[in-house]
Parts: C-alpha cells; structure tokens; sequence
C-alpha cells in the first residue's frame, strides 16, 4: 500500500470557482465590447476584424493566466481550455454588435 502526499488531493470550492468564472466572463464581455469599438475606430473590416477579435480573446487569456501565476493558476480556475474557449461565439456576437455599430458612426457618411 503506497502513501498519498498532500498534494496529490486537490479540493475546490465550487463557490469560489462560480465567483472567478462570473469576474472572467464579466471581463471578458468588456473586452469583447472594448476590442469591437476599438476595431471599429481603426476601420479594420472583414478578415483583419476577425483576427482582431482573435488577438483580443487570446491576450486576455494570456493576461488573465499571468495575473493568477504562470503555475499557480489551479488555485482559481479548473481548466485553462475553459478560460479561453466558455462563451467564445456569444463575445463574438457583443464584439460584432459594437463593431458595427462604431464603425457604422465613424466610418460612413
């Protein structure tokens, strides 16, 4: 029989985990607003909006994994392939809504 270390048994807080996942997707809800207004005051349009959007998302990821700690980010969160792929197409529609719409106000005449 083989003895377990501490560190082998990990427990979560399912309240604190539901806590940090609302904050990231609040974040990540102004993001997609900010990153859509953003493209829109620059023009982008079609394909280089799109990857706008792409470089957006996956900054935030990269921030929001440094902020918890490069190695330390399993204390907060279960899974970093959830933090970069929950609500990816609902942002989307938030970030295309206010790409449109800014670019719509700076951009047509």
């Amino acid at each position: 029989m083989s003895k377990r270390k501490a560190e082998d048994h990990v427990a979560y807080s399912e309240a604190a985990i539901r806590n940090n996942l609302s904050i990231v997707e609040y974040c990540r809800t102004s993001v997609s607003a900010i990153s859509g207004c953003t493209a829109g005051i620059l023009g982008l349009t079609g394909l280089y909006g799109a990857l706008f959007f792409v470089f957006a998302v996956t900054s935030f990821w990269f921030m929001l994994l440094f902020n918890a700690g490069i190695d330390s980010w399993k204390k907060y969160f279960i899974s970093r392939k959830s933090l970069l792929l929950n609500g990816v197409f609902g942002h989307f529609f938030t970030y295309i809504l206010c790409w449109t719409f800014i670019y719509g106000m700076v951009h047509v005449y």
